[in-house]
């Protein structure tokens, strides 16, 4: 596959930090030794989680924002990698597929003018190849009888995700999206705000629920779509954490309610947590504790199909801690399914 570069034992062997008495994550996980199929591959290895990254962030330039994300898939395996291996973790369960990545197309893209209508229609056109990259590997996984991580890039990635769930389970699959907007905006060429949109106008999306929208960035024409379609539900970060209208864990338990009856997709954009660094990070939003209690609440349903963590940026100052939060949340979600 074109774009798809496996991870391999060197580059395993290059970010762990072995030490005397302790056994490390990276220690235990499995590896491709070479790629073929990815279905062919991996359908007979006793894992059951594959971790992949998308090291991109065309798709959120291309819905003019702030780019960064492309590195969140290498912050999270410095991390990832070194914590330990023990009965809480379960590494030998966990195959690290590798990364898809656009390099040379990144460049060019992002030196285009986006002042200029055909310069954003051709970065929102490719925006269609990392869908179509995205897609596969998903329902490759998910055909396979494994359950994908995917780590990185924007949230346009979400679309490839539901349309890569939806042809593995021959069905339309719900979604829960932990998050400040809604990106079910106009199908105006792809982006990151589009991607459940597309995902719903093509019939690969059923029931979705947003959970925490944030009202000072969800436009009126949107708040009346979502109103007007009987399959989209959502409540608000304010009236959840600020006026305490609605309780946390009653929240939970409605939005559960409304995706959990089919395959479902777990959805976490870093944008929804209270000042992480993000493409657009915010000074008040749900904290680290209730983003963990989202995804372990989530992912002990049966019906949970994957896990999606998006729109991340690391950088020099805060690469450590992406790649420990991002951590946190994909063993939180293998230790609640586990159970």
């Amino acid at each position: 596959m074109q774009h798809l570069t496996l991870f391999t034992e060197k580059e395993k062997e290059s970010l762990l930090k072995k030490r005397k008495g302790e056994i490390k994550f990276g220690e235990h996980i499995q590896l491709l030794q070479n790629l073929s199929n990815i279905y062919d591959d991996i359908s007979n290895l006793d894992v059951d989680y594959v971790l992949f990254g998308i090291k991109e962030d065309i798709g959120v330039a291309a819905n003019y924002g702030k780019t960064g994300c492309y590195n969140t898939w290498d912050a999270t395996l410095n991390i990832l990698l070194n914590i330990q291996s023990n009965e809480f973790t379960t590494p030998k369960r966990v195959l690290i597929l590798g990364h898809l990545e656009y390099t040379e197309q990144r460049k060019a893209l992002l030196e285009l003018d986006l002042t200029k209508k055909k310069q954003v229609s051709k970065m929102r056109s490719f925006v269609e190849t990392i869908d179509k990259d995205v897609t596969y590997v998903v329902s490759s996984i998910i055909k396979a009888g494994k359950t994908p991580i995917i780590i990185g890039g924007g949230h346009n990635n979400a679309y490839g995700n539901i349309k890569g769930a939806a042809l593995a389970y021959n069905q339309r699959i719900n979604v829960i999206n932990f998050d400040a907007h809604s990106d079910f905006r106009a199908d105006e060429g792809r982006h990151s705000g589009n991607g459940f949109s597309y995902a719903y106008a093509e019939g690969f999306l059923k029931h979705y629920f947003i959970f925490g929208l944030h009202e000072n960035y969800t436009s009126d024409t949107l708040i009346k779509t979502l109103k007007k379609v009987k399959s989209i539900k959502y409540n608000t970060y304010e009236a959840i954490d600020v006026r305490k209208e609605l309780n946390y864990v009653s929240e939970l338990k409605i939005a559960s309610d409304h995706i959990n009856d089919k395959p479902f997709g777990v959805e976490i954009d870093c944008d929804a947590i209270n000042n992480i660094s993000s493409s657009a990070m915010t000074p008040s939003g749900f904290s680290v504790k209730k983003a963990r209690q989202f995804i372990n609440y989530f992912a002990k349903h049966e019906n949970a199909a994957y896990l999606h963590i998006c729109e991340a940026i690391p950088n020099e100052n805060t690469d450590t801690q992406i790649g420990k939060l991002i951590t946190y949340f994909i063993t939180d979600f293998i230790r609640a399914k586990n159970k």
